[in-house]
């Protein structure tokens, strides 16, 4: 089954990046707004990606596990 084919990304805060080398080829496979990289919120399945405060796109948690490079974002200073 394709939804197999990606392990589950779990609830929780990542840095996402593009996986294309350039804004052009990122602006061909919609994620422009992601490009070169940002901070993306997975909760219930659900992927939203931010800059700065402002939400710029989202998906489900599994199109962002297979098409950006997704690394657990940094702990929060205290």
């Amino acid at each position: 089954m394709a939804k197999d084919l990606f392990s589950k990304l779990a609830d929780g805060e990542y840095i996402a990046k593009c996986k294309e080398k350039t804004e052009i080829s990122a602006a061909i496979n919609g994620h422009s707004q992601v490009w070169p990289e940002a901070k993306v919120v997975v909760k219930d399945g659900y992927a939203r990606f931010y800059k700065g405060r402002r939400q710029v796109w989202n998906c489900n948690a599994t199109y962002a596990q297979g098409n950006f490079e997704i690394t657990p974002a940094p702990a929060k200073a205290k």
